[in-house]
């Protein structure tokens, strides 16, 4: 029997030992909720912060590059504006002779369009004169026309004149024949008249017989609907109270399985209950000792039993990797659809019999533990433990060791579901900030990439511009040359004009005395031909 004093009253009552272990385990209960759920707080605003700062960090690493990218696009653009104002320049300098030659055209053209004006205003004036005299003739067959018009006007109404006459003669005997034809009409009109008088009296008689007739069938079809009303509402009146009985049946059936639907889930829910308190009996039991199996075995069994519907996708096997020179005993990785980790975790489980004869202490395997976590990359480390059976520190629940390892527990076997499940769901909370991290880290590709991209086009830009360069440097001397071989070119004909002046002048002064000054001979013959000459006139 234990003795219990009241907070609030004050007063002394006795328990027995279950009701002494139950308010024991209530308590402990809520304290582990309790420290669960502000570790929890706890663990979820260390990684909030984590994130807020490798934001910070990723956000100022991308600006530093950022502006550096800016000064190097800056540069370039000088340089290419450089070579945009070299370039102009050489091809303004091209341009010059090309604008000097299209002013002179120009020059000619407007010379050619003021002697072609000139010419366009003297043959308006011949024109104004051709239709000056043009207009005078015309003036004058004008008044000749109008002359002729006017004897031809009084002709006209001569005729007209004559016309009228013998159309008023026909216009007076076509009225009397209009009258007389109006009083046939008259007559005609009156007749018919009382003809069809007699024959809508007639037609009235008639129709006043079809519509008594009518009038009697109407009745007859309105019995008839009435009747027929009288039957469907009764058929209809029939079905209602068939359907009213029925509904009130279907109600009663209702009514009986709700109340069995009732009565199995609550036969369920204490089926329920009843399995809830052999469970916790169960864990009671547990928490000191592990019966027919080992604790590894116990664990993996455990975490198999709930794997298909709790967790799909997870992998959770032993760790053979002794490579680093230790390994821990499981490792857990859990991941989303789309191949995101969600949590990993380190497991290390320790047993001891109670028969052993030097104890050991689970602060012994933390090292150890925190060690194959870094090594295997995993986020947390958990010692699922049956070490010091008597200590009340882990066998509250669920033991954080923070202040000497990050992201590490200790639990007791029965935890091992509990401490899974706590990590992955606070893990998926945080699971937004990792995807977004990995966007990051994609994003930083895209800079990698972009500034090879950068560092690419830069290299073909300045391969362009340099053969660019000495295609247009080749191109200025081309035009160079081209231009000293027109400046040959004229200065060769400049020189040929000179020498075809020469001989021109030349053959100007070839005369005759000139060509026989000192050969007697040609003289002679010059001056008989200019002998024979007169007497061949003769």
């Amino acid at each position: 029997m234990h003795e219990i004093i009241c907070p609030h009253c004050g007063k002394a009552f006795k328990i027995d030992e279950a009701g002494y272990a139950d308010i024991l385990k209530q308590v402990h209960d809520s304290e582990f909720e309790r420290q669960l759920h502000e570790r929890l707080e706890l663990a979820e605003q260390d990684k909030r912060n984590a994130i807020e700062l490798a934001k910070t960090k990723v956000t100022s690493e991308l600006q530093n590059a950022a502006a550096v990218k800016d000064a190097e696009i800056q540069e370039l653009k000088a340089k290419l504006d450089a070579g945009e104002v070299e370039r102009k320049l050489a091809v303004s300098e091209a341009l010059g002779v090309v604008e000097k030659e299209r002013d002179t055209l120009a020059n000619e053209l407007k010379q050619t369009k003021q002697e072609k004006q000139a010419a366009s205003e003297l043959a308006e004036a011949k024109l104004a004169n051709e239709l000056q005299r043009a207009t005078t003739t015309k003036d004058a067959e004008i008044q000749e026309l109008k002359a002729k018009l006017d004897a031809s006007e009084v002709e006209r109404k001569l005729a007209v004149n004559e016309a009228l006459g013998v159309v008023e003669k026909e216009r007076d005997a076509l009225a009397n024949e209009l009258e007389q034809t109006k009083q046939e009409r008259q007559a005609a009109s009156e007749l018919a008249e009382a003809k069809l008088v007699h024959e809508l009296q007639r037609a009235a008689a008639i129709k006043n017989t079809e519509i008594q007739g009518l009038k009697a069938k109407l009745d007859a079809i309105e019995v008839a609907q009435k009747l027929a009303i009288t039957e469907a509402v009764n058929k209809v009146e029939k079905e209602r109270d068939e359907l009213k009985g029925g509904l009130e049946r279907s109600e009663l059936e209702k009514q009986l399985a709700e109340k069995s639907l009732k009565d199995k889930y609550e036969t369920q829910i204490k089926d329920r209950d009843d399995m809830i308190e052999r469970l916790r009996d169960m864990k009671a039991r547990l928490s000191t000792k592990m019966v027919g199996e080992t604790l590894e075995q116990h664990c993996e069994t455990e975490f198999n039993r709930i794997r298909a519907t709790a967790f799909p996708r997870a992998y959770f096997e032993k760790d053979n990797d002794a490579r680093t020179g230790s390994k821990g005993d499981y490792i857990f990785r859990d991941s989303d659809e789309t191949g995101t980790e969600i949590v990993s975790i380190m497991f290390e489980m320790k047993n001891e019999n109670d028969h052993t004869a030097t104890k050991n202490k689970n602060e012994d395997f933390l090292k150890e533990l925190d060690k194959d976590r870094t090594e295997k990359g995993c986020e947390y480390a958990v010692l699922v433990s049956l070490l010091e059976p008597d200590s009340e520190l882990y066998n509250t629940g669920i033991v954080d060791v923070f202040h000497r390892y990050p992201k590490m527990y200790v639990v007791r076997p029965q935890f091992f579901l509990p401490i899974i499940t706590l990590l992955r769901n606070a893990a998926m909370n945080s699971l937004k900030y990792k995807s977004e991290l990995a966007l990051v880290k994609a994003q930083n590709i895209d800079i990698t990439n972009f500034e090879t991209e950068l560092e690419s086009f830069k290299g073909a830009f300045a391969k362009n511009y340099d053969i660019a360069s000495r295609r247009f440097q080749t191109a200025i001397d081309e035009i160079d040359k081209s231009i000293d071989h027109l400046q040959k070119t004229k200065d060769a004909l400049l020189g040929a004009d000179r020498n075809l002046r020469l001989a021109n002048d030349k053959a100007q002064d070839v005369t005759i005395k000139k060509l026989t000054r000192g050969n007697p001979t040609m003289a002679a013959k010059f001056a008989e031909l200019k002998n024979e000459s007169p007497s061949d006139a003769e």
